[in-house]
């Protein structure tokens, strides 16, 4: 794992170029959202053929008067198309999950196509409704729900996956 500031310039733009090869609608802001934090990156013949990382995050879980978590937040997790079904993504993730330890939980929010990766990995599907702390208080996110997983970490609070969660504020898609 490498924090962002440790990646060569030529290595952030290949994953840069990786998440637009892997997803139709990656955004700046998508981008923006996965950096900061540590990268998990797979180089092959000079290319970044998959990529996760690893950024810190605030949780509520349990409504306004809820408990606040430390999440480690998993973004940009992509593999090559031309690479994917090779083991590369097992790979990254396990660098990110490697991780857990040092947090309550780490968390993610999972595409219908991905979400059975997750899942085989032992990431757990929050239950309960999703919302976000917005400047003006606590805003629901409905079109979050369903698609949230979390992996304990080992001093993780045993949480109950029908509780209300929300996350931190940020521009763009906010989970």
């Amino acid at each position: 794992m490498t924090p962002t500031a440790h990646l060569a310039p030529e290595v952030l733009a290949g994953a840069r170029d990786l998440m637009d090869a892997a997803f139709d609608d990656f955004t700046d802001h998508d981008w923006s959202h996965a950096l900061g934090g540590l990268h998990a990156v797979v180089v092959h013949d000079g290319r970044v053929v998959a990529h996760a990382s690893l950024v810190q995050r605030r949780l509520l879980v349990g409504g306004a008067s809820g408990r606040s978590l430390r999440c480690g937040y998993v973004e940009a997790v992509a593999v090559d198309p031309a690479h994917q079904g090779t083991g590369l993504g097992a790979r990254v993730m396990t660098e990110v999950e490697d991780l857990a330890p040092g947090h309550d939980l780490l968390a993610l929010s999972a595409s219908e196509r991905a979400a059975g990766f997750y899942a085989a990995r032992g990431w757990r599907l929050w239950r309960g409704p999703s919302s976000v702390m917005a400047p003006g208080g606590l805003e629901p996110t409905p079109d979050d729900d369903g698609a949230i997983f979390v992996l304990d970490g080992p001093s993780g609070p045993g949480l109950d996956l029908d509780a209300p969660i929300a996350c931190d504020w940020r521009d763009g898609d906010v989970w």
